[in-house]
């Protein structure tokens, strides 16, 4: 009994530290102005790195269920990362826009809920618009594969 105390105590301890080693993103604060200017002037143009591919297969599906799906990415430049704007390619799909801009090194995602409509083979995509170059328009993908008679 006092064995599993321990274990439990010094498993708890591990949990502890290593919350503790995770760091909060910084805020970035812009005024509305800032924004406007870093999405426009080339000069503040930024790069991304997707950290996650930027198509997914989701293998089978079941019809009807709604399902989350999420895009890690990296503010790669030297200037602020603003999402511009997040769209899909159809009503079946509801992208969520970041609204805060992303500091140079910081992580972000891009997520989509997918209503489970459909049958067959599916294909579907969401595009991200944000200040970054070469191309200001991402595009992102997820397949899946939707069966009737489940």
């Amino acid at each position: 009994m006092k064995n599993g105390a321990l274990l439990l105590l010094v498993a708890f301890g591990f949990v502890a530290c290593k919350n503790m080693d995770k760091k909060e993103a910084p805020v970035v604060t812009m005024s509305k102005e800032e924004i406007e200017k870093a999405k426009n002037d080339t000069t503040n143009f930024t790069t991304i790195q997707w950290l996650d591919s930027t198509t997914q297969n989701l293998g089978k599906l079941t019809k009807d269920k709604e399902i989350e799906i999420t895009w890690r990415f990296k503010n790669s430049g030297s200037k602020n990362l603003i999402i511009e704007n997040v769209s899909a390619s159809c009503g079946c799909t509801i992208p969520e826009k970041p609204e805060q801009p992303f500091a140079p090194g910081q992580e972000g995602t891009i997520k989509a809920k997918f209503n489970g409509s459909g049958s067959g083979t599916i294909t579907k995509q969401v595009h991200v618009i944000a200040n970054t170059n070469p191309a200001k328009d991402h595009t992102l993908t997820f397949v899946g594969e939707i069966n009737d008679k489940q």
